[in-house]
């Protein structure tokens, strides 16, 4: 007893747990308390999906890669046990005897063998080709841990319509192809794409944005994009950490950034409150003549929602409503049965953050409220034990029959929808620096009515908003950008104050540095305010509120050339970082310790690849219908879903409910539960 003792403390595992009484250990990566010992642990570090364990969010990959590698030893080595056992079986068995072999190959077996052992590479014959063409392909996403929504992907369909018209004996491009010559040729492509865009900058200027995240290394990273009218570009993405709070390193990485794109072409450069603001700001601002220092419009929004949370009565409104989300999103059954009564819709929303997200779900929950009344009303809910008898049934029927919480959420609502419909303007990915000022103003307007009988709350929500504009989102160019938008500068209802004035005469000192450059900017101000000239023709008129401010001064400025010019730059930029969606686990991958410089060098390819087809695609098929501050897929482990910080082995399985028979899947959560957030992905 003493020896098995010594021999289990000797598992080079142990030194990522902590043992604890019984047969419980630590994890040190996420401090999450296991039942079964090591072996337990090593599944929940492997992230593979086996013994029914939750995969660790936050082990390193290198621990990963290893014990994965040592699960892989121990089944070969249970294999090869097997194999043997049955050639001495069959060695004994008498010679007119014939043996029964067990299914049980020699080679080793594929992920997706050891899952489905059954699984042939030949289909039946009574698969039809749609059939046998659909199963290999989903057997394709499943052996290769691809997400689901791949398959939404307008790429998807291209290729297998390119591999159809190629007919039978097509044989797909070798991984060596695809990591060198495909590679080469499609980044070559992409940066065409590029130089067509670059063309406009010397008209319109062109907009800097530095999005900084850290990543669970504690790695400051920075990803670089650069956006003008026709599209946003990514260019790259650094690892800062070891310069972040040293503005010297900083400016020198700005510096090489703006000669990348060449100081002239730009206009602005957006960045979030993540950096050393005042030190980056003031070298730019000192350097570089010409160019802004904004803010990020939709973190300073996001931030604004952020404190209308923590007032109490929307955050215990909050705490309500994900009683009811998690007593139902945490039963299949009752899952199940909230969709039929929704019409299939789901009661959680998930935004691109998480007080976007506490909002939208409020809003969707709002929407729903008379279906979830008539569902725990309803003889389907009140005559199944496996709800009723449930604790939780009784407080989640007492919150939708708790008039005053359904007020909280009106009032939550009514507080939030006019930020949210700001948020949605400034991260649509369109020139929107114009629009700012005039969207906030109606937004504050907004709380004023819906507080017009209670001067206290209207103080509190409208303070907030104030301060978070004063301190991090006021910007010379917003103001400019107001002042020079027709639909602004022509409507009766907008009035300037002076300080918009002082602003916009700012500006143009800034970008018409020289005396002669603005000898006669009066005299054009006033063409433009009086409406004069080509601006006073009734086809101005008209496109005031229909066309993008941008080129409304393209087509109609002509009689005040020198202010049409700075207009156009200013108005062609956008305000915000939110326009794109984050691929987090790609950019770790990117700046791993582990890569060699050659698989560094296929990975930052890769991702600049990756990231501009999905920022082209994104443009390409925007419609009115998508929302750009919410996702399709729901979160599943958000505070909305998530009972508890730990867990059934099962728990997470059951939140699928129908979803694993292939109804509505959340992939993205699916893919993330099941195989990480770190997995390696493009092979390399």
């Amino acid at each position: 007893m003493y020896l098995l003792a010594v021999v289990r403390e000797k598992d080079i595992c142990w030194e990522y747990a902590e043992k604890l009484d019984g047969n419980k250990v630590r994890c040190k990566f996420c401090q999450r308390v296991l039942n079964g010992g090591i072996s337990r642990l090593k599944h929940h570090l492997s992230r593979l999906p086996s013994k029914g364990v939750n995969p660790c969010t936050k082990v390193r990959d290198d621990v990963t890669d290893r014990v994965r590698s040592i699960i892989a030893q121990k089944e070969e080595i249970k294999e090869n046990s097997c194999v043997a056992r049955q050639k001495y079986l069959e060695a004994k068995s008498p010679g007119n005897i014939p043996t029964v072999k067990t299914i049980m190959p020699l080679e080793p077996l594929s992920p997706i063998q050891k899952v489905f052992p059954t699984v042939t590479p030949m289909a039946p014959p009574s698969l039809n080709n749609q059939e046998n063409a659909e199963k290999n392909i989903a057997l394709f996403f499943f052996e290769n841990k691809l997400d689901f929504s791949v398959a939404r992907s307008s790429s998807y369909q291209l290729m297998i319509d390119a591999v159809a018209k190629c007919g039978p004996g097509f044989t797909g491009p070798s991984a060596e192809m695809l990591k060198t010559i495909w590679l080469e040729r499609i980044k070559s492509e992409v940066s065409l794409q590029l130089k067509d865009v670059e063309k406009e900058w010397t008209t319109t200027g062109c907009t800097i944005i530095a999005d900084t995240w850290t990543d669970n290394k504690s790695r400051a990273l920075i990803n670089f994009l650069v956006s003008s009218p026709s599209r946003t570009f990514f260019h790259k993405s650094v690892d800062a950490s070891s310069h972040f709070k040293n503005t010297k390193c900083l400016a020198d990485l700005f510096d090489s950034v703006i000669q990348d794109f060449g100081s002239e072409n730009v206009v602005q450069i957006i960045m979030d409150s993540s950096f050393n603001y005042t030190g980056i700001a003031n070298h730019i601002l000192q350097n570089y003549r010409t160019i802004f220092v904004s803010p990020c419009a939709s973190q300073c929004l996001n931030l604004i929602l952020e404190e209308f949370s923590k007032a109490d009565w929307v955050s215990r409104c909050m705490l309500q409503a994900q009683t009811i989300t998690k007593f139902i999103y945490n039963n299949a059954s009752m899952l199940d049965l909230m969709k039929q009564f929704t019409g299939g819709q789901e009661l959680i929303k998930t935004g691109i953050t998480k007080s976007i997200s506490n909002f939208l779900s409020l809003q969707s929950l709002l929407k729903q409220r008379s279906r979830l009344k008539l569902m725990f009303n309803s003889p389907e809910y009140s005559t199944n034990s496996s709800y009723t008898n449930k604790p939780q049934s009784i407080t989640c029927i007492a919150i939708v029959e708790d008039n005053d919480f359904w007020r909280a959420v009106e009032e939550s609502v009514a507080i939030s929808e006019p930020f949210l419909k700001v948020l949605r303007e400034v991260s649509a990915g369109k020139p929107a620096v114009g629009s700012i000022y005039e969207l906030m103003t109606r937004a504050k307007e907004s709380i004023r009515t819906y507080y017009i009988m209670d001067e206290n709350k209207c103080k509190t929500f409208l303070d907030i908003v104030d301060r978070k504009w004063r301190d991090q989102l006021h910007s010379p160019l917003h103001a400019a950008a107001a002042f020079l938008n027709p639909s602004i500068q022509y409507n009766p209802e907008m009035k300037f104050v002076s300080s918009m004035k002082e602003d916009l005469y700012k500006v143009l000192e800034i970008l018409l540095p020289m005396p002669d450059m603005r000898r006669d900017i009066t005299n054009q101000i006033c063409t433009f305010t009086k409406a004069r000239g080509m601006f006073a023709c009734n086809l101005a008129k008209e496109a005031r509120d229909t066309v993008s401010p941008g080129l409304w001064w393209e087509q109609y400025g002509d009689s005040a050339p020198v202010l049409q010019r700075v207009a156009i730059r200013i108005l062609s930029q956008v305000c915000s970082s939110f326009t794109f969606e984050r691929h987090w686990n790609t950019f770790q991958q990117v700046h791993s310790e582990k890569r060699n410089k050659i698989d560094k060098e296929a990975l930052n390819d890769l991702v600049y690849i990756n990231y501009n087809l999905k920022l082209a695609r994104q443009m390409r098929t925007k419609s009115l219908e998508a929302d750009p501050i919410q996702f399709d897929d729901i979160d599943m482990t958000s505070e909305w879903v998530e009972e508890s910080d730990n867990p059934t082995p099962t728990q997470w399985l059951d939140r699928f409910g129908t979803a694993l028979d292939g109804s509505d899947l959340n992939t993205r959560q699916f893919n993330a539960a099941i195989f990480g957030a770190s997995d390696h992905i493009f092979g390399l």
